[in-house]
């Protein structure tokens, strides 16, 4: 069920960068803004594939998502400190982002159990 949920807080942080990035500038909605929006959905998208994925694979895109989550947290901070996004925008969107960071961690902590006790 964790899992589920995990998938919604991602979604609903998608939905909720959209119109931040097409409030951008356009000169920085073609590079900063694609590439919000990018690693957002491979985030999800690595998420959605750890969910269906078994043992050593499973492992694979929670890292994958692991290591978008924290490029995300760079490129919104970078959003915020060029004035394209309000210090209000950015406290709610770290806020997301760490509860999406909390749950991915726990699903992971929890996978590694699974895999030394031997299941897959």
């Amino acid at each position: 069920m964790e899992k589920f949920i995990l998938h919604q807080k991602t979604y609903d942080f998608v939905l909720w960068l959209y119109p931040i990035i097409n409030r951008l500038p356009k000169n920085h909605r073609l590079v900063l803004g694609r590439k919000l929006e990018q690693e957002s959905l491979t985030l999800l998208t690595a998420l959605i594939k750890a969910n269906n994925a078994r043992g050593s694979t499973r492992k694979i895109f929670q890292k994958e998502g692991s290591d978008k989550l924290d490029l995300l947290r760079i490129l919104v901070r970078l959003t915020k400190d060029t004035h394209m996004m309000s210090v209000k925008q950015y406290i709610e969107g770290t806020q997301k982002l760490n509860e999406i960071g909390r749950m991915l961690n726990f699903w992971m902590s929890k996978t590694k159990c699974i895999i030394k006790n031997g299941k897959n």
